[in-house]
């Protein structure tokens, strides 16, 4: 896609607040660019979110919808119920209401004059996930969709769990949704009724850290928008879009795999950003992608792209590690189909004197200092701070290590690796982590993937089932999907942990976990030169949203200290900044920041920590929210507080407290009765100014 220029962005008409009524009379609020004057109906691209247009997302949203209007499609931002200025509340992710909603939203845009009656969908992250959950739904009008760092896998996949450990992005993305979710409606907007809509809001409000804790087995909660469950459920064409470097990267192979309708893949080595934004680079030109994408599914144009191979991936290069990129070193392949005939099983041995060509008979076992992961990185890098993982040395010094002889050609890696053992444990509960290594010539130790698994989750993510000190087991850990060439004279490592904080909360006492043999199965990719990735052009993006930036953006692990006696600390920022937007004479404030501790010697007292505020001002109105959340071990549970207090000006207005204990593992659990949704538990309320 060409470029447009000044002009033709200029001749967008943006209509700032559009109502969309839905059939129970709760309307919507949305934002709409459509193309210069003249052009008729066109077919529309649908993004559909909580994160605020009027504001919070005001400025991704500036750099993607107006292009799309400028390359002739009405762009469509929509806020969903109980989010931004929308009517209603909201107390939880993918929710069955939320797609009946989206299926309504659809219909309303195919009936209006300035539409073809053809919908798109287009999203990141929880706009991505609703994309694929919205096209399971089938709405008639909606024929094509782009998903981008999402997963078609809410448990497996998302930042609750992974292989069945409990994640603390489940803690710190729980805060974030926990204080906006609290947010109050812009009275520019709705009048002199924000502020009975933001007490409704405020009264609603639970936190959904503990709500996704009370489910740690894969149940009906989980599948309920998995689309994996029925991938045949999708119609529509899907364009699926993911990074090396983002916590999402596992969906677009299995969408590949899984999806029987036209389908196309694209992963980068980006974080968790559009493409065209994207660090670390190189960026593309992803709108003149996208619009390819449109044109084939929405105005019938032969644009040429789904001739072009199934799958556009880039091949990561060695490098020594950073916690944070420019650029990542590599260079784009492509494949035909996937799977592909050309990705074939290699499999190696674990045995006493490395990874070999079959397994060997051995004795190793491991108990891990708690603070192993302090190289980790975050599990959803940005691509904006100190966030990827580092040196691996050090980490290595307190694994199980497996290591190969020096390679003598280099070796193509491209999707998924597994990792088979026998293992015993002298405790009924236990987590491995795993995690392949390139072993430069100079020491250099670089993470290429990694994975976790909960032992008592060994036969499935169903149920937890305690485990038999003694026992050998057969297990198998998963470890995430990766595209990576290890050059002729490095070696490959396999490092087992019993720890892997603060990507992971830890066992509440440390185990020894034995190994009596494995295989690792690695995805060894043979060079196919008659399969050509695409052009994917120059990266470029409509003009960035105006404004003063009061303070910067800043996202990562700013700070790791390790005490003399072996204890550790982790300090996160995680700041959107605060920023006066000039088009709605706002100042937005959106900080944030987590503290992890581990106590030395005791996992169970390990101890995570939330903080975050969100506040608007715009002359004499003045509100704020706060929130901290925190998370502890404490016996058999989870022990976990919050609360959240709401201000007008520096006036309280509401202040809410919770103090509850949640089950470690269904194990442990009682089954509940009745409905599904969070028990309040202990909690204080206090309204100063109703």
């Amino acid at each position: 896609m060409s470029q447009p220029d000044a002009t033709s962005l200029d001749g967008i008409r943006i209509e700032e607040t559009v109502w969309i009524e839905l059939r129970d009379g709760c309307r919507l609020a949305a934002r709409l660019w459509l193309p210069e004057a003249g052009t008729g109906p066109v077919p529309a691209i649908l993004e559909y979110l909580p994160y605020r247009r009027r504001d919070r997302h005001r400025g991704d949203d500036a750099i993607l919808h107006p292009a799309f209007a400028a390359a002739g499609y009405a762009s469509i931002r929509v806020d969903m119920r109980g989010a931004g200025d929308s009517d209603g509340v909201m107390t939880d992710e993918y929710t069955p209401r939320e797609w009946a909603d989206a299926v309504e939203v659809i219909e309303w845009i195919a009936r209006q004059p300035w539409c073809s009656g053809a919908v798109g969908m287009i999203g990141l992250s929880w706009s991505g996930f609703n994309s694929l959950q919205i096209a399971a739904q089938n709405p008639p009008a909606l024929k094509a969709i782009v998903t981008t760092c999402a997963s078609d896998d809410r448990y497996a996949d998302d930042m609750h769990y992974m292989g069945g450990c409990l994640l603390n992005d489940n803690l710190q993305y729980g805060a974030t949704l926990f204080t906006w979710l609290a947010t109050p409606p812009d009275p520019a907007i709705v009048g002199s009724r924000w502020r009975e809509m933001w007490q409704e809001r405020l009264a609603a409000v639970e936190p959904p850290a503990a709500r996704w804790m009370r489910h740690s087995d894969r149940d009906a909660y989980w599948r309920s928008g998995s689309v994996c469950e029925d991938y045949g459920s999708i119609k529509a064409a899907v364009l699926a879009v993911g990074g090396w470097a983002d916590g999402y990267t596992n969906a677009v192979l299995r969408l590949l795999g899984g999806l029987s309708g036209p389908r196309k893949g694209l992963i980068g080595p980006w974080a968790h950003a559009f493409p065209h934004v994207a660090t670390p680079g190189p960026r593309i030109d992803f709108i003149g992608y996208a619009v390819r994408w449109w044109d084939h599914w929405l105005k019938g144009r032969d644009t040429g792209l789904m001739d072009e191979p199934m799958l556009t991936a880039w091949l990561q290069a060695a490098e020594p590690p950073r916690s944070r990129y420019e650029v990542r070193a590599g260079r784009w392949i492509a494949e035909a189909a996937w799977p592909s005939p050309n990705v074939e099983a290699l499999r190696l041995g674990l045995g006493p004197s490395g990874l070999g060509a079959s397994p060997a008979e051995f004795v190793g076992t491991i108990r891990s200092p708690a603070t192993i992961g302090t190289a980790s990185g975050e599990w959803c890098p940005y691509g904006w701070g100190p966030d990827m993982p580092t040196d691996q040395r050090d980490e290595d010094a307190g694994s199980l290590c497996f290591d190969g002889a020096p390679l003598e050609a280099s070796l193509q890696l491209l999707g998924g690796t597994r990792l088979s053992l026998r293992v015993a444990c002298d405790s009924p509960e236990a987590m491995l982590a795993a995690r392949l290594v390139d072993l430069a010539p100079d020491g250099t130790a670089s993470r290429i993937t990694y994975g976790l698994l909960n032992l008592q989750h060994r036969n499935g993510h169903g149920r937890a089932e305690a485990l038999q000190p003694g026992k050998i087991y057969e297990v198998e850990i998963k470890l995430k999907d990766m595209a990576y060439e290890v050059p002729a004279g490095h070696r490959l490592r396999v490092a087992l942990s019993t720890a892997y904080w603060p990507l992971a909360m830890p066992s509440p006492r440390p185990a020894t976990v034995t190994v009596h043999g494995g295989q690792l199965t690695l995805p060894r990719r043979r060079p196919d030169e008659t399969v050509q990735p695409p052009d994917l052009g120059e990266a470029w993006s409509p003009p960035a949203l105006a404004g003063t930036v009061m303070v910067a953006p800043e996202r990562g692990r700013v700070r790791v200290e390790t005490q003399a006696d072996g204890g550790a600390t982790v300090d996160v920022v995680r700041n959107l900044g605060a920023l006066h937007i000039d088009d709605v004479d706002l100042d937005l404030t959106a900080t944030g920041s987590e503290h992890y501790a581990m106590p030395a010697g005791d996992p169970a007292r390990a101890g995570s920590e939330a903080r975050r505020r969100a506040g608007f001002k715009r002359g004499d109105w003045e509100v704020s929210i706060e929130t901290r959340s925190t998370l502890a071990s404490s016996g058999a549970d989870w022990h976990f507080t919050a609360t959240l207090s709401a201000f007008e000006g520096k006036t309280p207005v509401f202040e809410r407290s919770w103090d509850l204990k949640i089950p470690r593992s269904s194990v442990n659990s009682v089954p509940e009765t009745g409905s599904s949704a969070m028990r309040p538990g202990p909690a204080k309320t206090t309204k100063l100014n109703a």
